[in-house]
């Protein structure tokens, strides 16, 4: 397996491997993989070299340049590296002007000595559950390239499942990180909403996260990356963790925990569901859980949701001016849904659809009276084809008002942590996640939860990529 980010980061600490070094290793990976699975959109060699040069010059003063010291990471590109364009996946950018700095975010990471090597794709405006835009093309899973790799996150899944960089960014509005990660093998965390700063100010639902291979990364991550910032008014104060410690500290034993199939109405792939629980019995056994038997029965949101979402989706699109006379070179996700907004049209009723997301809210706030954490599979299908529309059918059963990521939105609209974790591979060998949600603001749980599933399971890599 190619070098995780903690790794890298303590040898270009300690001088055992320079920055320059761990750059040029991930560039040879890029070329080596990039081809066949278009995980990388863009890439910034010079720039790159250049804060790797920066890096090793402050390692050659005897300073220390940061915990993430020479760790060459994939950008989502939703959100800004300096001196690199940001399309959104969307053909009707692909003319924008470099940014002018970086987001937050990605300052954050690259103040603590992280280099952004390039932008990872991304569904069209995030609107898919698959990467596949009519700008870059579609983007394909290691683990199979006729399938997915998920989205809208895609491209960063691609990148850290493949080895090319052993971190990358994502964001995630209603399961855009843990979908990919589930349908690549990875880790992938949803943080509490305002656990780490955004740049544009207020979001009902959408959070940075991060995709990696091991726990102590994403802890790592997290460490550098949260923390408050007086742009965004909803970010949290520092909670004044040492998550690397409390990855191996943190008592978690007799944290009440419930299985949830299907959250009352998804439908969900009878193996899937399968490996998946499985995957939440050895961690409740393995964590000293204390079971909790009832059923979870929820308002599916996930209608209501988009209804919200697309409700001036062509009035957007017009005023922009990519429509009407844009219309075909949007992506086929993009069009599918223009296409369900003129037809439901007069149907959609987004003050009903609001009144349903508040029910939810009030729901799972008295859910988590009774339990700490709440189990479910990551997603309701394995993957499916690269560069197909989401699947209408899930095991032979009607998934049109729940889609492939029917546990995803619930820890967006209520603003809970949310993890997946690899839980175990298919008869034909694909991967599937388990999804764990906290109460709010515990993300601490979750990270340690999952390196409890790391250190006692075997988290395996896509063939051809160890």
């Amino acid at each position: 397996m190619s070098m995780g980010l903690v790794e890298i980061a303590e040898a270009v600490r300690a001088g055992k491997l320079s920055a320059k070094e761990a750059v040029e290793q991930t560039f040879h990976r890029i070329d080596s993989h990039n081809p066949a699975l278009n995980a990388f959109v863009a890439l910034d060699e010079e720039g790159a070299f250049a804060a790797a040069a920066r890096v090793d010059g402050m390692i050659a003063r005897g300073e220390d340049p940061g915990p993430f010291a020479g760790v060459p990471f994939g950008v989502k590109d939703v959100e800004d590296v300096f001196g690199m364009r940001t399309t959104q996946g969307s053909w009707f950018l692909r003319d924008a002007p470099p940014a002018e700095a970086d987001s937050p975010h990605v300052a954050r990471l690259r103040a603590a000595g992280g280099i952004p090597v390039g932008k990872t794709a991304t569904a069209e405006f995030g609107m898919d559950s698959a990467t596949h835009t009519t700008l870059f093309g579609t983007t394909r899973n290691p683990w199979n390239p006729e399938l997915t790799p998920g989205g809208s996150s895609g491209g960063s899944s691609a990148a850290v499942a493949a080895g090319m960089v052993p971190f990358a960014t994502g964001t995630d509005a209603a399961g855009s990180i843990r979908q990919p990660g589930a349908f690549t093998g990875l880790v992938g965390f949803k943080p509490s909403h305002g656990r780490i700063a955004k740049g544009n100010g207020f979001s009902n639902w959408s959070v940075h996260g991060g995709l990696t291979r091991r726990v102590g990364d994403l802890a790592r991550y997290l460490q550098v990356a949260a923390g408050p910032d007086d742009r965004d008014r909803q970010s949290l104060p520092d909670p004044g963790w040492r998550l690397e410690d409390l990855i191996e500290t943190l008592n978690v034993a007799g944290l009440r925990a419930v299985w949830s199939p299907d959250y009352g109405y998804a439908a969900v792939d009878s193996e899937v569901e399968e490996i998946a629980r499985g995957a939440a019995e050895r961690l409740i056994a393995d964590a000293r859980l204390a079971r909790v038997s009832r059923e979870v029965k929820l308002t599916n949101a996930y209608l209501h949701l988009g209804a919200v979402q697309l409700v001036n989706l062509e009035a957007d699109f017009t005023a922009s001016g990519i429509l009407p006379d844009g219309y075909g070179m949007l992506s086929p996700i993009v069009r599918h849904f223009i296409d369900l907004t003129r037809e439901r049209k007069n149907g959609i009723d987004a003050a009903y659809s609001w009144s349903m997301i508040h029910r939810l809210e009030q729901e799972v706030a008295v859910l988590f009276r009774d339990i700490d954490l709440l189990l479910s599979p990551a997603t309701a299908c394995r993957p499916y084809a690269a560069d197909g529309l989401i699947p209408a059918t899930i095991d032979g059963r009607d998934a049109s008002e729940s889609g492939v990521e029917p546990f995803g939105p619930i820890a967006n609209i209520c603003w809970n942590p949310a993890i997946s974790i690899p839980a175990g591979l298919t008869a034909d060998g694909l991967p599937v996640g388990l999804q764990i949600v906290a109460r709010r603001h515990r993300d601490d749980i979750l990270l340690r939860l999952a390196r409890i599933a790391e250190r006692e399971w075997a988290w395996p890599s896509p063939p051809g990529f160890d």
